[in-house]
C-alpha cells in the first residue's frame, strides 16, 4: 500500500509541476482586464482633494511652505536631542549584555521621527 501512495505521489509531482508552470507562464502573457467602455477604470479616492500639479495661490502655497520650515526645524531639534540621548545611553550600557527596551523604543522613535523628517521635506 505504501509503496502505491508513494508512486502516485511521484507521479502527481512530476507531472503536476511542469503544468503549474504552463499556466503560469500563459496566465502572465495574457492582457490585464479592462473595464467596459463608459466605466472609469478608478474611482476618485477623494474628489475633493485638488490636482496635485494645479498651481496654488502664492500667499497660501508661501504660509505652507514656512509653516512645513518651521516644523522640519523643530523635528530636527528634537531628533538631534533624541540622537545624542541614545548615543549617551548606549556608551553607559555594556556592549556585552543586551540593549535595553528603553533603547529600542527610544531608536524606534528617532526613526519615526526622522520618517516625518524625510516626508515633510518632500512635501
Amino acid at each position: 500500500m505504501m509503496e502505491n501512495r508513494r508512486s502516485f505521489l511521484a507521479v502527481l509531482a512530476s507531472v503536476g509541476a511542469p503544468v503549474m508552470l504552463f499556466a503560469r507562464r500563459i496566465s502572465a502573457q495574457l492582457p490585464a482586464p479592462t473595464p467596459a467602455s463608459g466605466q472609469n477604470p478608478r474611482p476618485p479616492e477623494n474628489p475633493d482633494a485638488r490636482d496635485p500639479e494645479a498651481p496654488m495661490p502664492k500667499s497660501g502655497a508661501k504660509a505652507i511652505l514656512e509653516a512645513n520650515e518651521k516644523d522640519i526645524k523643530k523635528n530636527v531639534e528634537k531628533l538631534y536631542a533624541l540622537a545624542s540621548e541614545l548615543k549617551t545611553e548606549v556608551e553607559k550600557t555594556d556592549s556585552v549584555q543586551v540593549l535595553s527596551l528603553g533603547l529600542v523604543k527610544k531608536a524606534e522613535e528617532i526613526e519615526k521621527l526622522a520618517h516625518e523628517i524625510k516626508t515633510r521635506a518632500k512635501g
